[in-house]
């Protein structure tokens, strides 16, 4: 898919390479659940750090890159690096294990689900059990998830053999399902909420440097932490940076799969382009902007609206230093927070286009005040 650069008429024929795809399919695969995203962190640096000039990690664990530093006009383009996860909470006489969610796990698909265990030893293998079919007949048959009524079974004869493995509670369990590419069209998985959406900013990084794009700002290219349990590592980052503007990229519910109504949660397809947002965070000036830029590039787009509150690292920084122009550009996703998490390629391409070039079009001093 070529494009055109505002500043030199370039054609970019090449949006991800072999060597990204690489990256990407490493990324994924790597655990970086909420609270403990710091090796994904240190492979997303490695990745990104030929393609900026400066970098720097914050106490708990977001990472940034900066290029072109020491401009006193800051613009941040931001994804969120954790993944949904399990902690362990309780482990019975007989040695299963029962957990709490370490964000928004989804009770629901985890029978028969393999895990990994993570001790200060290393990995344990453990399954999410359930009880057979057949076992389930009479008032049985009505037995559904909970999560009080899930458990894992790591194989162990009695609590104490669980805690000779080392695990105890507060252990983070994570899903051990890897990436795989459908139909050449789909990259799916588990956790591209978000880390996509951090692949996509190192990928914007790499096309600035490719085409020797000279910003006349500072750029910070952030992946944060915390996200999933309430925008924490974004509000951390905000009030240290301190930008002037903020493009935030995470995934967006797509909603043409079966059981899902497009009247209430919006009309939102794979394969059709990133998702734009309307809600109040969003800034208005900073969104036409971005409007503009897809029109011109002839970079496909949707719409959608958030009621009150996006829900993504959005909020956090429009919301902080007394103000930051933010905008929301969204992968739509197929099944979130599960394991067969579903992106097109299509779109995780002009999600880096739409970034790429509507950097282009911020100014030094950029004046996004309404009259």
């Amino acid at each position: 898919m070529a494009v055109t650069t505002r500043k030199s008429g370039q054609k970019i024929t090449s949006i991800i390479t072999k060597k990204s795809e690489t990256f990407l399919r490493n990324y994924l695969n790597n655990t970086s659940p909420t609270g403990y995203e710091a090796k994904g962190q240190q492979m997303w640096l490695e990745y990104i750090k030929p393609y900026i000039d400066d970098w720097k990690l914050d106490t708990y664990g977001t990472a940034y890159g900066v290029i072109n530093p020491g401009k006193d006009f800051k613009v941040v383009i931001e994804g969120h690096a954790d993944e949904i996860a399990w902690y362990v909470n309780h482990i019975s006489k007989d040695g299963f294990i029962n957990v709490i969610r370490n964000g928004g796990s989804d009770h629901m698909i985890a029978p028969s689900k393999r895990v990994n265990i993570h001790t200060r030893a290393g990995i344990v293998k453990g399954v999410f059990g359930w009880p057979a079919i057949h076992l389930r007949n009479g008032e049985d048959s009505k037995f559904s998830t909970k999560i009080e009524n899930i458990f894992i079974d790591v194989g162990a004869k009695d609590r104490e053999e669980v805690h000779a493995m080392g695990i105890h509670v507060g252990c983070v369990v994570t899903y051990e399902d890897e990436m795989m590419i459908m139909n050449d069209r789909f990259y799916v998985g588990r956790a591209l909420d978000n880390r996509i959406g951090g692949f996509c900013i190192a990928e914007v990084a790499r096309l600035l440097q490719k085409y020797k794009i000279e910003l006349p700002y500072s750029l910070y290219i952030v992946n944060s932490v915390q996200e999933e349990v309430g925008l924490r590592g974004a509000e951390m980052i905000a009030d240290t940076i301190k930008p002037q503007v903020a493009i935030v990229t995470d995934v967006t519910h797509d909603t043409h799969t079966p059981l899902v109504n497009s009247k209430k949660h919006g009309d939102i397809k794979s394969g059709k382009g990133p998702s734009l947002t309307y809600a109040p965070a969003v800034h208005n000036k900073l969104l036409n902007l971005i409007i503009d830029t897809a029109e011109e590039k002839k970079i496909p787009i949707q719409r959608e609206a958030a009621s009150r509150r996006t829900g993504t690292d959005t909020d956090a920084f429009a919301y902080s230093n007394g103000g930051v122009p933010s905008a929301l550009i969204s992968l739509p996703l197929k099944y979130m927070h599960t394991t067969v998490e579903m992106a097109h390629k299509d779109d995780v391409v002009n999600v880096i286009r739409l970034i790429f070039e509507s950097l282009q079009k911020i100014e030094y001093n950029h004046n996004f005040k309404y009259f």
